[in-house]
């Protein structure tokens, strides 16, 4: 490929209790590099409703599409990833569900001493986290006051979204790739790996935070190139 060729498209799914903003770095590495880029910004109230917005922004990519999830963002690619525009899936510190789970069959058995996330009891159908254990739990390796600004405009996230099960994994026909988040407190790291291994994707360590699309972005924008290009 030859520096003035089109790199492609990357469509970035976000997680729960965030939204796309914190994409801004990844989008940043990845638009300096030629890509063409685009930020979901899923309402996150249920998984069918995040698939199809995920779905409307693949549709209106040119050709080719990577498509990246973080945390629950993984749940919502392994469904929208099955449009025909999409050739690769990037797993960033995410669910990587099988048909019939969600996140919240995935997160019920934990690993022995894995880290508790602090999530808060759901108040009329939504989900919080502790802001006072959300940089702990979600953004140890970003400055306290980003973890601060993060903890304070948290996006809620839907009982339903966590409770919607995946039909038909993507990641059964496309190839996969998986950036694992050695220190995250979310999302066990022995989980990650697991969850790697079970789709066959092709996996990276980094010692970073859940937070890894924020703190680390050029990390992040690298393996969604490998996954790009193959």
């Amino acid at each position: 490929m030859s520096d003035s060729a089109p790199r492609g498209s990357v469509v970035l799914v976000h997680g729960g209790f965030v939204d796309g903003s914190g994409w801004q770095g990844v989008y940043e590495a990845l638009k300096g590099d030629g890509y063409t880029v685009a930020v979901v910004q899923n309402p996150t109230l249920s998984l069918d409703g995040d698939v199809a917005v995920t779905r409307q922004v693949i549709d209106a990519q040119p050709g080719p599409v990577t498509l990246v999830g973080h945390s629950y963002g993984g749940v919502v690619i392994t469904e929208a990833g099955n449009h025909e525009k999409v050739t690769a899936l990037a797993y960033i510190a995410a669910f990587a569900p099988d048909k019939g789970e969600s996140v919240n069959s995935l997160i019920a058995d934990p690993p022995p001493g894995a880290a508790v996330p602090p999530i808060l009891p759901p108040n009329e159908g939504f989900l919080l986290l502790d802001r006072d254990k959300f940089a702990d739990s979600f953004a140890g390796d970003l400055r306290p006051a980003q973890a601060e600004f993060m903890a304070d405009s948290q996006l809620p996230w839907g009982v339903d979204a966590a409770g919607g099960a995946v039909s038909t994994p993507a990641w059964r026909t496309k190839p996969a790739w998986y950036l694992v988040a050695t220190d995250d407190r979310m999302i066990p790291p022995p989980a990650q790996r697991a969850m790697a291994e079970r789709i066959g994707a092709q996996t990276v360590e980094v010692a970073a935070s859940h937070a890894v699309y924020v703190s680390q972005p050029a990390t992040v924008a690298n393996l969604i190139k490998q996954a790009a290009t193959g």
